[in-house]
């Protein structure tokens, strides 16, 4: 249960997706029942007929930014750039308010044919440029210099931060698609370099269905970090240190989920984020506490869930934290079950993939 290999299945490459469905709402939705260990095969836009009238819906409307960069160092030579966070001055202000000539610094990941040295300097436009500061560990420290602001420059001069099993080669028409498949239609708070995958799935339509059905929908933020994509590389995974990454549930979120509970409704999280974002911020009594911050919540097996009763959630890499997740809230050997169905059925795996709902 604590060994990383535990958490290995075997996945055929083809079934690695590498474009959403036409229609987001048309991918498959494998169902798992924990009580009965009962599996059954749907369409996402089945949903409907799943979820019960008074059950409350999390979703995560995190935003994911432009956050990978090309440039040139000042020698000529190129350069690539992600942000592994939402740039912040040293006040806490979020990038998209500071003023005209504001420098910044951020965490980065920069791919170059040399690693490049304190103080040298980054080109990416003539309203963008970085003075590297210092780099440990492969992450690097950036000091950004811009003029005007921040965010509307990386929706202009960035590029969709894309797992890197999602290849595009260089074909830019499906770089424009990339754009909107890879961002919920309820994204909404600037932050994230990674998106909240499970939610790719709803379409407007389907929201309003829901909504009409008497299920309830509450927004939480959480800016899925670069960490999501980061291999486990202990053998036990006790000693796995999970990234942090920011979160913030309003006053109004809380209370909404909070009563739900009380009321013995379903608590239903889209994600893994919405997911360790509740746990994280919930106390002794079970009750969520409004709040913001970083979550550094690491879920596996053995977990107690407090608030959590049902599950939507996409395909997980083998060994990785969210498997992890979801084997501790399903059973690991009912999940690696269903992950071999899914294999035998060829469903489509990861951020493009299709879905589970574990209820």
């Amino acid at each position: 249960m604590y060994s990383l290999e535990d958490y290995h299945y075997t996945l055929p490459e083809e079934l690695i997706a590498q474009a959403p469905v036409a229609s987001r709402d048309q991918s498959r939705l494998m169902v798992l029942e924990r009580s009965r260990q009962r599996i059954s095969h749907h369409r996402f836009a089945g949903l409907v007929d799943l979820l019960h009238t008074g059950d409350l819906l999390v979703i995560n409307n995190t935003r994911v930014i432009k956050a990978r960069l090309k440039g040139t160092k000042e020698t000529g030579g190129k350069i690539e750039v992600l942000l592994l966070d939402y740039p912040q001055t040293g006040t806490g202000e979020l990038a998209d308010s500071i003023s005209d000539g504001t420098a910044m610094v951020c965490r980065c990941l920069i791919k170059a044919s040399k690693s490049p040295r304190s103080g040298t300097r980054l080109y990416f436009a003539e309203d963008l440029k970085a003075t590297v500061l210092e780099g440990a560990d492969g992450i690097h420290k950036l000091a950004f210099k811009f003029k005007g602001n921040f965010h509307n420059i990386l929706e202009k001069r960035g590029h969709v931060p894309l797992p890197p099993y999602i290849k595009r080669n260089g074909r830019k028409a499906r770089s424009l698609e990339d754009r909107q498949a890879y961002q919920t239609v309820y994204a909404q708070e600037n932050g994230a370099v990674a998106a909240p995958t499970a939610g790719l799935h709803f379409t407007p339509e389907l929201l309003s269905i829901l909504g009409s059905r008497g299920i309830e929908i509450v927004p939480i933020t959480l800016h899925v970090g670069y960490g999501t994509f980061l291999p486990v590389r202990v053998s036990d995974i006790r000693d796995h240190e999970i990234h942090s990454e920011t979160y913030e549930i309003t006053n109004t979120a809380a209370a909404a989920i909070n009563q739900a509970k009380s009321f013995g409704r379903r608590i239903v999280a889209v994600g893994t984020t919405s997911v360790r974002s509740l746990e994280y911020s919930t106390d002794s009594s079970g009750h969520i506490q409004a709040g913001s911050g970083r979550c550094d919540l690491f879920i596996y097996p053995g977990f107690e869930f407090k608030v959590v009763d049902a599950l939507i959630t996409n395909f997980h890499l083998p060994r990785s934290t969210l498997l992890m997740l979801v084997s501790a809230f399903a059973g690991r050997r009912f999940i690696l079950d269903a992950y071999k169905e899914a294999v035998e059925q060829i469903y489509r795996f990861f951020s493009y993939g299709d879905a589970m709902l574990i209820h």
